[in-house]
């Protein structure tokens, strides 16, 4: 028996690469072990990055719900301030943290309250942990020298909101 017995030599079928020439290899496609470990570590630091940032930004603004309480409790004092007459009139000495003896602007300086009441006096128990203080000051506002400058402070565990506006004697001849 020859050689050529055992090993025919068939033809290739049509779309199949003969076996004398194998085709090379195609490249691969996806990444290798290494280039996935070092993606990962850069997508790792990137984020570590942004948390750090996120903290910061977050530890700054810590309660946005108390900043808009405390912004409309200074807002609504000075709207109440402002609405009174420039002009001093007299009047009986308000009790407690009551306002509504108050009759002109200069009746407010040197208010302050523990916790927040209405100008009756009641105190409102949902706002109890809020400080008040109002300072109404002579000032001159561009020329105008029948001016004042009130200043509404609100304060809770620490921090605290100035409001400040001016009020003129528009009023007056």
């Amino acid at each position: 028996m020859s050689a050529e017995f055992c090993r025919p030599n068939r033809p290739s079928l049509p779309g199949q690469p003969s076996r004398q020439s194998r085709p090379s290899r195609a490249p691969r496609r996806g990444f290798t072990l290494p280039e996935a470990l070092l993606a990962i570590v850069v997508v790792g630091v990137g984020l570590a990055g942004l948390l750090v940032v996120f903290a910061t930004v977050s530890r700054g603004n810590a309660n946005p719900l108390l900043h808009q309480q405390m912004t409309a409790i200074a807002q609504e004092l000075m709207e109440e301030i402002t609405l009174k007459p420039y002009a001093a009139a007299a009047n009986t000495a308000a009790s407690g943290c009551a306002r509504d003896s108050y009759n002109d602007i200069a009746d407010y300086h040197g208010y302050s309250s523990s916790g927040v009441c209405t100008i009756d006096g009641v105190a409102i128990a949902e706002l109890a942990g809020f400080n008040v203080g109002v300072s109404v000051v002579a000032g001159t506002l561009a020329g105008v020298a029948a001016a004042r400058v009130i200043t509404v402070s609100v304060s809770h565990a620490g921090d605290t909101l100035r409001l400040v506006g001016w009020r003129t004697d528009y009023a007056a001849p």
